[in-house]
């Protein structure tokens, strides 16, 4: 019995894992074949970045919409449906996008992709753990989270074999391939239990209700904002930052995002362990987030750097900011399971989605300052650093939490 329920719990491990694989692949790969998909589409000039932005920042409301549609269905039907319909929806989106012929089409390709990528993470994070003994679940959540992040460098790659179109091909073919893994998944039995006690399953603005509950979601999405600054506005812009910082040699987006996210991986990994060595999520974090404050700096001031110095310092930020997994992991253990689903796929969702305040603030910034990018980039991320550790002081410990109870009205 215990071999079988070990075998089901493994399994489903290993499908969150390729699923957010596949999430990670298609979220960062549009940024990767911007430039040569809207040439092909006869875009030129001003216009190439504009659409681009336009694109962005579609696929980006695209996740805050999927996010609040997906967290409340994961609570209402259960986590696998969600897991497998976002996969499903993305997957497809993906497949399209490789047809588009126009902007029109594109956009609404990357608005479905978006609203789709929103679930994935969050059902497989919410799912594993109500399924992981409340020790290990450190360890799962590491998996899931390590070999997602390593699908950017993978679409890196594939991206420098293949044109866009095939790219696109490749990441829907891969969501496609996991639908098969389907059969023999287990739901999460907390889920089930909740399911019959409680009237208001999924009740987003439930949050919203009670002021505690409100600010301790505000704290969850604030803890992982820095994250998506360093990679929406530092590594996004590292040509430009590049160009400032007088690097020797042309920096290339692409290749920052691949050394950036590889740094990631490694992150994931560390901090994941170090969790469960240390027995706390609250220490893993603070320690991450003094190791981002100081690798933004060595960013900010590598005035003259050799291009491989450039390239090692984005690996180093990717490192500093791979707390993914624990900020995940604490969002989920914040809450009940009648909203668990829900803030487990809002939460990062809303994250991603910071990226569009954080670069109009950034711009804002910058011309307050006199077009100097290093002032916004660094205001900024001082910001968000500060806004970070604030909502970590004032956050529970959860490592040892049981997750076997529900939200009370």
């Amino acid at each position: 019995m215990r071999s079988s329920k070990n075998t089901a719990v493994g399994t489903v491990i290993f499908v969150a894992s390729l699923g957010y694989f596949v999430d990670i692949y298609d979220l960062l790969l549009f940024s990767i074949v911007r430039v040569p998909s809207l040439k092909a589409l006869g875009l030129r000039g001003s216009s190439l970045t504009d659409t681009g932005i336009f694109l962005l920042n579609i696929q980006m409301i695209g996740l805050l919409v999927g996010g609040i549609f997906w967290g409340i269905l994961g609570d209402k039907k259960g986590r696998l449906s969600v897991l497998f319909g976002s996969i499903f929806l993305y997957s497809i989106a993906n497949l399209a996008n490789g047809f588009a012929h126009s902007v029109e089409t594109y956009s609404l390709c990357r608005f479905i992709a978006g609203f789709g990528l929103a679930g994935e993470l969050g059902a497989g994070i919410t799912l594993v753990a109500e399924l992981m003994p409340k020790g290990k679940r450190g360890y799962a959540t590491t998996i899931i989270a390590s070999v997602g992040v390593f699908g950017a460098v993978i679409a890196f790659y594939v991206a420098r074999i293949f044109d866009w179109r095939t790219a696109f091909f490749i990441g829907g073919g891969l969501g496609l391939s996991l639908l098969l893994l389907r059969v023999g998944l287990a739901e999460s039995g907390m889920f089930g239990q909740a399911k019959e006690v409680a009237k208001t399953q999924g009740n987003f603005l439930a949050l919203f209700r009670n002021r505690e509950r409100f600010y301790k979601y505000a704290r969850c999405i604030l803890i992982g904002v820095p994250l998506w600054m360093v990679v929406g506005v530092l590594i996004t812009l590292s040509p430009e930052f590049g160009k400032v910082l007088h690097v020797k040699g042309a920096v290339n987006a692409g290749a920052a995002v691949a050394w950036c996210y590889g740094g990631l991986v490694a992150g994931d990994i560390v901090s994941g362990v170090l969790s469960q060595l240390l027995k706390s999520r609250i220490k893993v974090v603070y320690l991450f987030l003094s190791a981002a404050a100081l690798s933004i700096g060595a960013f900010l001031m590598a005035d003259g750097i050799s291009l491989s110095g450039f390239y090692f310092i984005c690996a180093i930020l990717g490192f500093s900011v791979g707390y993914w997994v624990i900020f995940m992991t604490i969002a989920t253990e914040q809450f009940g399971t009648n909203i668990r689903a829900t803030v487990t796929t809002t939460v990062p969702n809303f994250v991603r989605g910071a990226v569009v305040p954080l670069t109009l603030l950034f711009q804002v910034l910058k011309n307050l300052f006199h077009g100097s990018i290093i002032v916004a980039g660094a205001l900024l991320a001082l910001l968000c650093i500060l806004l970070a550790f604030w909502s970590l002081s004032k956050m529970e410990e959860t490592f040892t939490k049981e997750l076997n109870y529900q939200e009370e009205w």
